[in-house]
């Protein structure tokens, strides 16, 4: 009876630590899953950011630059492909072209020197490089975020855990494409 004994309690600490090593996996991927999340929160505070100013330099843009007209649209639907873009790869996708049409923009006001002399178009563009440039970390900050969660998800022996309770890898917040840095302001 005592071998019994011994090899049952032995059984019961073994199925014990096994849960506890489950619980404390499972908890450390719902962290890891939050973090991601949360990241992706700020991210996404920073594009409500820039494009709310979008409007705003498209309005000063113009009363300046009235007949460069396929330009202002081409940004106010770059935009609103953008707020409607979900997911990291749709978002960096529509982003890219937002860019691009804000670079158009910035490319129109150059020609307009009474525009670029103004003081509201001038606060503006250092508004947007500041959020190009809080964009740039939030991403930065939501991408290391997902990497830390994706080894987590696919390294043994949390990736044992992560299969069986629904964990998947996340997707990285990339531009399409090459990296063209922040919209230049340039006076």
């Amino acid at each position: 009876m005592n071998v019994v004994l011994v090899v049952a309690s032995a059984l019961l600490v073994v199925a014990l630590l096994l849960v506890a090593w489950f619980v404390v996996t499972y908890n450390s991927l719902i962290r890891g899953r939050n973090a991601a999340d949360n990241a992706w929160a700020q991210v996404d505070v920073q594009l409500k950011r820039r494009y709310d100013l979008v409007p705003n330099l498209i309005e000063t843009v113009r009363g300046y630059a009235a007949h460069e007209r396929a330009t202002l649209d081409s940004v106010v639907a770059a935009r609103a492909a953008a707020i409607s873009a979900h997911g990291p790869a749709h978002q960096a996708q529509a982003e890219e072209m937002l860019s691009g049409a804000l670079r158009g923009l910035i490319a129109v006001a150059e020609a307009y020197p009474q525009l670029r002399a103004g003081r509201n178009f001038a606060d503006l563009q250092a508004e947007l490089a500041d959020t190009e440039n809080r964009i740039a970390y939030a991403r930065q900050y939501y991408n290391d975020a997902v990497l830390t969660y994706n080894n987590a998800v696919q390294t043994v022996p949390t990736a044992l855990v992560a299969t069986t309770t629904g964990f998947w890898q996340r997707e990285f917040f990339q531009p399409a494409g090459v990296e063209h840095g922040p919209v230049q302001v340039r006076f």
